[in-house]
């Protein structure tokens, strides 16, 4: 892709590829989602397939886009998507259909959650630390409608698996599906468990 300024900028494999936006497109149409919620922007490729899935739905789909490296981006940071992102969005044709928060998910995701936001699906590509992957997660768990849908995307690190894990043990999340598309891509399909789950008793803990 090619941004405003000119530069050039590789679209893989930082982005998904297309076996796993189809995968994630066939998994908001079979939830009958509504409204989706992702962590993660990027160059706006998984969005094009979540929004493509929602536009068949119905009108009253709606997408929540979260991403801090658009365009004005953190301190001590670039804006390495150079807004290339919004700018696909737009050039499809579908930015209305988009919630846009340029800020840290650690931030959006609580004030959703204050706000009484609700998502039938998450899709889960942000940071790839341990500790952001686990507050996106567990975050996404609280949002989402009960047995709602995670689509998480490469969980062949270490600390995205890691955080998984603990959904998998402790919150009675359940794997619906797994794919990969070539070393760089792996994915896992998660449901929800039960929403309160999260009032269990405080000794309750299986280690992970």
């Amino acid at each position: 892709m090619i941004d405003r300024a000119g530069k050039p900028h590789p679209i893989w494999p930082v982005a998904i590829g297309r076996e796993e936006g189809l995968a994630l497109e066939a998994w908001v149409v079979r939830e009958h989602a509504q409204a989706t919620l992702e962590v993660g922007l990027g160059y706006g490729i998984a969005t094009l397939f979540i929004c493509d899935a929602l536009l068949s739905l119905g009108s009253d789909a709606r997408h929540l886009a979260i991403d801090p490296y658009q365009v004005r981006g953190l301190p001590d940071h670039d804006t390495r998507f150079a807004g290339l992102g919004l700018q696909l969005l737009e050039d499809a044709g579908i930015r209305e259909l988009v919630e846009f928060h340029e800020q840290e998910s650690q931030i959006v995701l609580p004030r959703l959650l204050e706000d009484g936001r609700r998502f039938d699906l998450a899709f889960v590509d942000g940071s790839h630390r341990f500790e952001s992957v686990f507050m996106d997660l567990v975050y996404c768990g609280r949002l989402l409608k009960e047995g709602g849908i995670v689509f998480a995307d490469d969980i062949q690190i270490e600390g995205v698996r890691k955080a998984i894990d603990f959904c998998v043990a402790n919150l009675r999340w359940s794997v619906e599906d797994q794919g990969s598309e070539g070393p760089a891509h792996r994915w896992i399909v998660l449901r929800t468990g039960p929403a309160g789950v999260f009032s269990r008793p405080y000794t309750a803990f299986v280690n992970f």
